[in-house]
């Protein structure tokens, strides 16, 4: 018979997340107990690239659903190598908003037994924020974060661990370069249209942040923040995830004519640009200028934390 662990027993767990994002396929291992750091034990990651590969009618095509399942068997496997006692997954904007996307999911259960939950771009926002929130703790005051990823963009503001204030935008760095941004590298007059339209949109969500306040900490999340941010100077990625990193604006709007006359070889010479992300950072860095001119930031501190941590600490909290 067994019996209940002492009053001074604390559990331990090693917990697993499977993020189907726009651009990449990424599994989260930590090592987590309550009232610590969960600590990274392993990752693997693949770069798919859904928001780029649907068709005309935003359908996910047969390779990338196939490429899907077999990446998730792959997570399993991982995980089950690794130790991991609770695993779970989610999709954001690409498969969320794909016509075919619940026969993806569908197929990838079958194949695999994982079931993905499909989040919405609000609570993409909302557990972005919180991990931002955790990171830099109740000192930062009021608190506005953005996200860049490859399907949206997400902002949101408040003073708590749920943000007063969660939006989300279809205006992800992919799905930019997809839509317009064609060219290798685009016209001149493609990439003035294209920042017309991405001012345009985020200009109309600007109403509630504008009746939330002035913020007192403005963060960025995501690897494209992270990149543009090593390109105006940021530390490397070797100097640690503790070392302090700004995305300046006016050095940003100051860069951005040079990005976009690089083709996207060009632009992969760049510190800190990935091969696999340099045909997406122009139209990272018009999101990201236009986010932080028409929100009157001068600059946003990068946070190593994410919506893949704030999934983990939502779980964590709710398991404690």
């Amino acid at each position: 018979m067994g019996r209940l662990p002492s009053s001074d027993y604390v559990w331990r767990m090693r917990l697993g997340v499977i993020d189907v994002g726009s651009n990449t396929v990424h599994l989260l291992v930590v090592d987590a107990h309550p009232g610590a750091q969960p600590l990274p034990a392993t990752k693997h990651k693949i770069d798919l690239r859904l928001s780029e590969q649907v068709t005309d009618d935003g359908l996910i095509g047969k390779e990338g659903s196939d490429r899907l399942a077999t990446f998730v068997q792959e997570c399993l496997e991982v995980a089950e190598h690794q130790g991991v006692e609770n695993l779970s997954g989610f999709v954001t904007s690409a498969i969320r908003e794909a016509p075919n996307g619940h026969e993806v999911l569908l197929e990838v259960k079958e194949r695999t037994g994982v079931v993905l939950d499909v989040l919405s771009g609000a609570d993409e926002a909302r557990l972005t924020f919180l991990a931002a929130r955790r990171w830099f703790g109740w000192s930062a005051g009021t608190l506005l974060v953005a996200d860049i990823g490859g399907g949206s963009l997400e902002l949101a503001m408040g003073m708590d661990e749920d943000p007063d204030v969660a939006v989300s935008l279809p205006l992800g760095a992919g799905r930019v370069t997809r839509d317009l941004l064609p060219g290798d590298p685009p016209s001149a007059d493609a990439v003035r249209e294209a920042r017309r339209l991405v001012r345009a949109s985020i200009a109309a969500e600007l109403r509630p942040l504008a009746k939330a306040g002035a913020p007192d900490h403005a963060v960025g999340t995501s690897k494209t923040m992270r990149s543009l941010a090593r390109i105006c100077g940021a530390a490397p990625s070797s100097e640690g995830m503790y070392a302090s990193r700004v995305l300046p604006r006016a050095l940003l709007t100051e860069k951005l004519p040079e990005i976009a006359a690089m083709t996207a070889a060009e632009r992969a010479d760049l510190p800190g640009v990935s091969a696999s992300r340099a045909h997406q950072l122009l139209a990272g860095a018009i999101v990201a200028e236009a986010t932080m001119d028409l929100l009157g930031l001068d600059e946003l501190e990068i946070c190593p934390w994410a919506l893949r941590e704030g999934i983990i600490l939502r779980h964590l909290d709710r398991l404690s």
